[in-house]
Parts: C-alpha cells; structure tokens; sequence
C-alpha cells in the first residue's frame, strides 16, 4: 500500500503514552461491537479477559490507559492509521455526498497502549480493535497488526488497513443509523437471533471496507500489487469458523458473531466490485 507522504488525519487521540486512573463513578459496561471484541478475540487467542470485563464493570479507581514506552514500530503504525484514517475520511464523505445525499461526519480514532476506557467499557490488547458508538470513536491498540500477522496469519499493510477501514463501516453504519436499530433488535430477541444480527452487521461492515477500497484505490492510487489479497486474508484468517479451528474447537454456527470466512471475503469483495451503499445490504438477502 503507498501511504508514505501523505495526509495524516486530524482526528487521532493518541493514549499512549497518558496513564492514570479513573476517579469515582461507575463505567458503563462492555456492549455492543467491543463486547463481541473482547469476547471473540480473547476467547480464540486464549486470553484471559475476565479481569477486563470485571474492570469495566466495577466503580472507581479504572485505568484510563496504561501508557508505555512508544517504540519505533508504534510510531510507524500511528503514522500509518493516521493516514489511512485520513483516507477514510475523504472517500466517505465523497461517497455520503454521492449516494447519501449528504455530509460524512468523521470519527475519531483513539490509539492506546496496554489498555484504556471507553463508553463502551474496558479494553485492552485482548479486546482487538472496536468501535462505541456512544462516543462515536474507533479504538486501536497497534499491537493488534503483530496479532494480526503473527498469530492470525494475516500480514501485509493493506490487512492492517482493512482492519482500520472495517472499524470505521462500523462509524458509517452508525451514521447512517444501522447501528442503533441493530442494538435495539439485539436488546429484545434471543441470544442465537441476537447473534445472527451481530453476523449481518459485522458483514456489512466488511462489505462497506470493500467500498471504501475501491474508491480509496481511484482516488488516490494507493494500492499495491498484492494487497486486495492482503485484504482477502485477513478476512478470512478471522472468519468465526477459522478461529475456532484454530482454538481447537468444532465450529459452532449458532456461536457465530462476525461471519464465517467465506462470508467475509465474499462480502468484501461485494463492496470493492460494486462500490455502493446499497449492494452492502446484508440485512435483506436470504444468501450471505
């Protein structure tokens, strides 16, 4: 991916280096996309996430980010979210100008070390990259790209890009009010439908990064020989299937939250060859 010298966004709160603790107050809970982060991720790469989830529920005194000494590879990956943050931000709001009728809103991105808090709830490296839509902000710890290529076998930028620009589908679902009308389904049906909505979102999210790469490859020529398939792995190194495979288990439909990994390479690959909103509508078709 050629990202070098070129704009880096505005919109990065970066963490990592801050450390102190919460005073007073209770945080709310995990919910949403970063409970199904923490869970998923943690439980396939067999991290002991308990002490978060009981963090993120308890009163005062919480960590709001543990900090640390930033290393080369850490400014490396900032510099690099950041821009492909920035890239994000003018192709959505070209498209929401195009196909929506109206302005993109960008969200922030919140980089940390360790771990942090959000609206959302805890997180930290097991809980993976997430999105809270209470706070309408993406969080990254950049450790996740070394996950990502060396326990999950997806390397390359442009997987860590994906993985950037899916977050952010989450940010455009959210504006376009998917988001809340899947929470509030989620709320009132039971776990297994529950978890079926969680597939169809999180597909859709992988469908809308699709459109983005496309547009983002016009736009700015940025990518490279080889780096849809960077893309295409990634999508299927964290199909819910492969990751159950991987932890030794029988995969378990029924448990799925995120898609299998035919599921998420068909449908990103949908996004980049329609490029529109529309042919990401994964909440009316009978095949996904």
């Amino acid at each position: 991916m050629r990202w070098k010298g070129r704009r880096s966004s505005r919109n990065i709160e970066d963490r990592r280096m801050q450390t102190g603790r919460r005073r007073g107050g209770k945080a709310g809970g995990i919910g949403g996309v970063g409970l199904i982060a923490v869970l998923v991720i943690g439980y396939f790469l067999g991290i002991d996430v308990t002490p978060l989830l009981q963090s993120a529920g308890g009163g005062g005194g919480q960590v709001v980010s543990t900090g640390g000494q930033i290393t080369q590879a850490d400014q490396e990956a900032g510099a690099f979210v950041s821009v492909v943050l920035a890239d994000t931000e003018e192709v959505w709001d070209e498209i929401f100008q195009e196909q929506v009728g109206r302005q993109y809103t960008p969200a922030t991105l919140v980089l940390f070390k360790g771990a942090t808090q959000s609206p959302c709830g805890g997180a930290s490296g097991a809980s993976g990259p997430f999105y809270c839509p209470a706070d309408r902000k993406a969080y990254l710890d950049t450790e996740f790209f070394t996950t990502l290529s060396r326990r999950l076998g997806a390397s390359g930028d442009f997987a860590a890009a994906y993985v950037v620009a899916h977050e952010i589908a989450h940010h455009v679902q959210n504006e376009l009010g998917i988001l809340g009308q899947a929470h509030r389904i989620r709320q009132q049906v039971s776990q297994t439908e529950s978890n079926a909505i969680s597939v169809r979102t999180e597909l859709q999210a992988d469908c809308l990064s699709g459109v983005w790469a496309r547009y983002a490859q016009a736009r700015f020529n940025s990518l490279e020989s080889g780096d849809l398939e960077e893309a295409i792995n990634a999508a299927k190194q964290i199909g819910d299937d492969t990751l159950q495979r991987n932890a030794g288990k029988r995969p378990n439909p029924h448990s799925f939250t995120h898609g299998t990994s035919a599921q998420r390479q068909r449908w990103f690959a949908t996004g980049y060859e329609n490029a529109t909103i529309q042919s990401c509508d994964t909440f009316s078709t009978d095949r996904l």
